[in-house]
């Protein structure tokens, strides 16, 4: 497993370097999440704040470059230890998460998966309408990963469309993340949709952050999150997702 060295005293010495980074970053995909910008525009993300929350799933510690496959984000919990992604990203191998990979190098370490949570409707019938997991990840020498690069709040109940929303995802076939801005729609009453080029495979997961650092999508649901690149999907987040976040998070 990937370690942290330290000094005595201080948990995070060793990715002080990192923590300055997350500092001092400025991103105008930071600025967006929800407030000013062009909507419907997909541009690749620069390291900041908000995409040091976000990340690369991969099935290896080591060699990532181009072994990526899904997308998930922090959120979170009581243990600090918590991420989000879609059900469908889920596998029964050995999954690894990397927060603000970056041309093939993962700045703030590589996190193993430890327990994944899914609805029984999704582990039973892969209903779309259920395409949302939570996973915790083991700490690395003693540090959670909420404590190193913070995390958004995962909400449900919120109005579709209210705000505009970041989403910010990876392309299996770049090793950089790319974020659009929009306001979603109504799909159905269980789905909700938004218009942002370029998401492709490997997007799946990618969190819907509002202006007040909230998750209220995650890319996935129908057609596991869209047929085209253009238009991506994700679950309506109601009681189903309340009940699987609070067992997840310990809440």
């Amino acid at each position: 497993m990937n370690r942290i060295t330290r000094l005595p005293g201080n948990r995070r010495h060793a990715f002080l370097g990192a923590v300055v980074l997350l500092a001092v970053a400025t991103s105008s995909v930071s600025a967006a999440d929800g407030g000013p910008g062009p909507l419907g525009v997909t541009t690749e993300a620069a390291p900041s704040r908000a995409t040091a929350k976000v990340g690369a799933l991969f099935s290896t510690s080591g060699a990532l470059a181009g072994d990526h496959f899904c997308t998930a984000s922090v959120v979170h919990s009581e243990e600090h230890d918590l991420i989000v992604t879609a059900a469908h990203c889920l596998s029964s191998s050995t999954m690894w998460f990397a927060p603000g990979y970056q041309d093939g190098k993962a700045p703030y370490g590589v996190w193993q998966v430890d327990r994944t949570y899914v609805d029984d409707a999704w582990s039973g019938d892969e209903d779309e309408d259920s395409d949302i997991a939570f996973a915790t990840l083991r700490p690395i020498d003693g540090v959670d990963i909420e404590d190193l690069v913070g995390a958004n709040r995962f909400v449900t109940g919120r109005e579709t469309g209210a705000t505009a929303v970041t989403v910010t995802g990876y392309p299996d076939s770049q090793d950089t993340p790319i974020a659009c801005i929009n306001k979603p729609t109504v799909h159905s009453s269980t789905q909700q949709r938004i218009d942002c080029p370029k998401f492709t495979s490997g997007t799946s997961g990618s969190p819907w952050v509002n202006g007040d650092g909230e998750v209220v999508g995650v890319l996935g649901g129908h057609e596991q999150g869209g047929s085209t690149a253009d238009v991506s999907y994700s679950v309506v987040l109601g009681d189903e997702a309340a009940d699987l976040y609070a067992t997840a998070s310990g809440d």
